[in-house]
């Protein structure tokens, strides 16, 4: 004891010091004061009572009502009306404990950790003055604010500011954990368990990472998840850094971007998504998914691009899909390979680039460039232009073939029905029988126009413009040459055969590389 305006001895207990009046008490660089205090000298502790103070070493501050001090274990225990302060830190509560020894200061049933950019509520907290790291369990609340009163939802209930002790202002976002680890010199939280963080711009769900509260940026593992405010885009990978304040998330190792607005998945071992542009990417194992059908369709190439098109008059967002590089497709009913390909929403066209090839049941269409028409995801119509050939394989020696400056297929329901050769325009296809099980020979045409109709996947008519007269030979009169047109290639080694097989890389042997087109602007 220091100082007390006067002292008794208690005549029910004689150990007893009662001490009333501006009491100070100092104890291994500690100064305590209170309106009135018991010493026991014996046991080497005190009850303080009414406006309690500890001060350690001018840096810790402690204030309450009540105080029980033991100076054997150099242990504190205050409550009612607790307020510890410490730098730019404020903890508030109704029950702390103190550890001199360990200089560490927690609760157990509920408190408030404020500074200048959080407010961070729990059941069970504890704070450290000489390391500034704060940890907190159950019920962990950590709401940041801006500097004017605003409320945020965060799910089925609602946080308001001046619900709060703070005077800080509107709510920039919510993070709701179990287990939470605090620095209030770095004003970093780091997520120790379950957690969702809930902003203006996204909606957080992580199990382990970082969030830097003064820049906005999260670091987070474990196949964490950021889902978009409107709920219509989600991204998640083995790492995610997200920056709240621009809306750019990054991820590394099998990222998954959904946009289940225009029903696409983006996928790679690398991407990112840029809300303020609307734009995503992926690399490294990149795939695309469109499940907007009962068939998905699946595309892989070496980087892929998805951008919103802001058309005016559009009644909803329009998206723009661009891969880049080796892309292969695989649905069932559709299969193909180029170099480069671009997919408008507004139009539903698929547009492929450099030595496409197209596979449709039994056939396989090739160009300088395709236009692939969907109606609605439905393939309904394929313009190649330029060098255009078409061919069905009919058995591993005989082929349908058709080729022109361009050609124009049709289908229903993902069943080729009519194709229309534009501009030099030959042909070359083997009719049955009515047995339909022998070839009756190769009938081979030309003509400037001719259009071709197909049933049961079996032409049936061909049209020429002007007419022109086709020659039939004997499959016996026939010679190897006779049996091609010109620029005849077999590129099924190459087809897609199922969705992983999208993976494989595309290589032509060398006595089928396709002739050199002129540059294709996209």
């Amino acid at each position: 004891m220091e100082y007390a305006d006067s002292t008794v001895m208690s005549f029910d207990n004689p150990g007893v010091h009662v001490m009333v009046g501006n009491v100070k008490f100092s104890h291994k660089g500690a100064v305590m004061t209170c309106d009135s205090a018991n010493l026991y000298e014996a046991e080497n502790s005190l009850d303080a009572f009414s406006n309690v103070t500890i001060n350690q070493g001018d840096s810790v501050f402690l204030y309450g009502d009540f105080l029980r001090y033991d100076g054997n274990l150099n242990e504190a225990k205050m409550w009612e009306n607790v307020r510890m302060e410490n730098a730019s830190m404020t903890l508030f509560t109704e029950d702390l404990m103190f550890d001199r020894n360990r200089n560490l200061a927690y609760y157990f049933d509920h408190g408030t950790l404020v500074d200048e950019n959080n407010e961070l509520v729990s059941v069970y907290g504890e704070y450290s003055p000489s390391t500034k790291l704060a940890r907190f369990r159950d019920q962990v609340v950590l709401t940041n604010f801006s500097e004017s009163e605003e409320e945020i939802e965060t799910g089925n209930d609602s946080i308001n500011v001046r619900d709060s002790i703070s005077e800080h202002g509107p709510v920039n976002f919510v993070l709701t954990t179990n287990e939470l680890e605090y620095s209030t010199i770095d004003k970093v939280a780091t997520i120790l368990g379950k957690t969702k963080i809930v902003s203006d711009s996204a909606i957080i769900y992580s199990t382990r990472g970082k969030y830097d509260t003064v820049n906005d940026l999260a670091t987070l593992y474990d196949r964490s998840l950021v889902v978009s405010k409107d709920e219509t885009q989600t991204m998640t990978g083995d790492t995610l850094f997200f920056n709240r304040a621009t809306g750019f998330g990054e991820a590394f190792g099998n990222m998954v971007l959904n946009d289940t607005l225009q029903k696409v998945i983006l996928m790679g071992n690398y991407g990112y998504f840029d809300q303020q542009r609307d734009f995503a990417f992926a690399t490294d194992s990149a795939q695309a998914i469109e499940y907007s059908q009962k068939d998905s369709l699946f595309l892989h190439a070496d980087t892929l691009q998805m951008r919103t098109v802001n058309n005016a008059g559009a009644e909803k967002a329009e998206r723009e899909l661009k891969a880049f590089y080796g892309v292969r497709i695989y649905r069932v009913d559709l299969q193909g390979v180029c170099d480069s390909l671009q997919f408008n929403t507004a139009d539903s066209t698929l547009y492929l680039y450099k030595n496409p090839i197209l596979w449709n049941t039994g056939y396989q269409i090739t160009g300088e460039k395709m236009e692939i028409l969907f109606n609605d995801s439905t393939l309904e119509r394929v313009n190649i232009l330029n060098r255009a050939f078409a061919m069905e394989e009919k058995d591993s020696t005989y082929f349908n073939q058709v080729k022109g400056k361009d050609i124009h297929a049709f289908f229903t329901a993902g069943e080729m029905t009519q194709v229309d050769v534009i501009g030099s325009s030959e042909s070359i296809y083997y009719p049955i029988e009515d047995s339909g099980t022998e070839f009756i020979g190769r009938n081979k045409s030309a003509s400037e126009r001719m259009t071709l109709y197909i049933e049961n996947r079996e032409p049936w008519k061909i049209a020429w413009f002007p007419a022109t007269q086709g020659e039939m030979l004997p499959l016996v009169d026939l010679i190897p040459s006779s049996k091609f047109l010109q620029g005849f290639y077999n590129y099924n080694y190459l087809r897609p055969v199922d969705r992983y097989d999208i993976f494989r890389k595309t290589v032509f042997k060398t006595e089928d590389l396709p002739p050199p087109t002129r540059h294709q602007k996209r």
